[in-house]
């Protein structure tokens, strides 16, 4: 069950899985098709970002709703740039929490409630930095400015023991995700080259679902 689920689970999750879906809507029930079309194509953690108003109450009724009909769904939220914010969602359920930029608050925090916390770097400085400070999985954002794969390949040279999960510019082809599992990444971060907006504006859900199963294929025939 999902309350039971430990930090090292999230992040043993996080790595089988391969991909992280994220998304925000301001229409809860358009928040729940896609979450559940991901599901059911075997995405079982999802990434909800923090965007626009009241969106904390949003994620706090789909974390409610995500234990009734999805038990062993994993609901985190992303977007998150201070340690306030990180507080507030933590209580509402998030089980991990993801950041664009790197802020050691943001960790104490979630250290102190062992909630597996993201932070965003975008630098070999950085990503240091951020392990100083307890991360133990680092997003790479944007993936594609900052260096693309050919940055988590150089990185892991000299620093095997790092878990990078690239952000922002990840798609679900065979291609893009070869690039980034082949240079090394820990999992990907998916958001509107997965959940496109042709996609929720003609409601394709099965064709999301069939495009996250393809895409955790993929990512599992890549790790073997």
């Amino acid at each position: 069950m999902q309350s039971e689920m430990k930090r090292i689970d999230v992040a043993l999750k996080m790595r089988d899985i391969g991909a992280v879906p994220l998304y925000y809507h301001p229409d809860i029930d358009t928040c729940k098709k896609v979450i559940s079309a991901c599901y059911r194509g075997g995405m079982t953690i999802f990434e909800f970002t923090n965007r626009g108003e009241q969106a904390h109450e949003t994620f706090s009724e789909l974390v409610k709703w995500g234990k009734q009909h999805m038990p062993d769904l994993l609901m985190g939220v992303g977007s998150v740039v201070d340690a306030g914010t990180s507080s507030l969602y933590i209580q509402l359920g998030a089980k991990f929490v993801v950041s664009p930029l790197l802020n050691e608050e943001m960790g104490r925090v979630c250290n102190r409630r062992k909630i597996l916390w993201i932070p965003g770097c975008a630098t070999a400085t950085e990503i240091s930095r951020a392990e100083e400070a307890g991360a133990e999985i680092i997003k790479i954002f944007p993936g594609p400015t900052v260096g693309g794969p050919a940055f988590i390949k150089a990185y892991l040279g000299p620093c095997p023991w790092s878990n990078l999960m690239p952000s922002g510019g990840v798609s679900p082809t065979r291609e893009n995700l070869t690039e980034w599992f082949d240079a090394g990444a820990f999992a990907v971060g998916m958001g509107s080259q997965l959940i496109t907006k042709d996609i929720v504006k003609k409601g394709l859900y099965n064709d999301l679902s069939e495009v996250a199963a393809k895409s955790i294929e993929i990512i599992k025939n890549l790790k073997q």
